[in-house]
């Protein structure tokens, strides 16, 4: 298999994770909202459009290649009703998902221009895994009960 197919298959599987990803995210934030907390149901359905940007990036990218788009089945996702126990996972999601974006980019498939794509797409991630990070770090300080307080007053802190 050339490092063409390759990154087209590497990039299919990326769409079809980040795909499920951004749905659960999509469905978490009308659960949020549900529960009164409506900032954190905003933050994380802009998060689901922020994801669904990069699978357009990415089927463009597999298209480019001349590759062929495929919609596959998606494996299903967890749902939970505990905001906390929420971040503790999206947070676990995107620790494997770094490390996995790290492993791909090492492997010395990609062309420069699906490189620069991972990159961004990699900080991207990053920067939401560092949210979630201080999300648990000040839960540990405050508390879970304070913590939802604060959410309800303050709405969600920035990343």
């Amino acid at each position: 298999m050339s490092d063409k197919e390759k990154t087209i298959e590497t990039l299919q599987f990326i769409v079809t994770g980040l795909s499920a990803n951004s749905f659960g995210h999509r469905i978490q934030s009308k659960i949020f909202a549900g529960l009164g907390f409506q900032a954190l149901g905003d933050k994380y359905a802009a998060h689901a459009t922020e994801e669904m940007d990069f699978v357009d990036q990415f089927i463009d990218r597999i298209l480019d290649l001349g590759g062929e788009v495929k919609q596959e089945a998606q494996e299903a996702q967890p749902i939970f009703n505990d905001i906390i126990e929420f971040i503790e996972h999206d947070y676990n999601v995107s620790v494997e998902g770094i490390k996995l974006l790290n492993e791909m980019m090492d492997s010395g498939i990609f062309d420069a221009t699906t490189y620069d794509l991972m990159k961004v797409y990699l900080k991207d991630e990053e920067e939401d895994m560092g949210w979630s990070e201080q999300q648990l770090d000040l839960i540990k300080m405050i508390g879970k009960e304070n913590y939802l307080t604060q959410l309800l007053i303050n709405g969600v802190p920035a990343e």
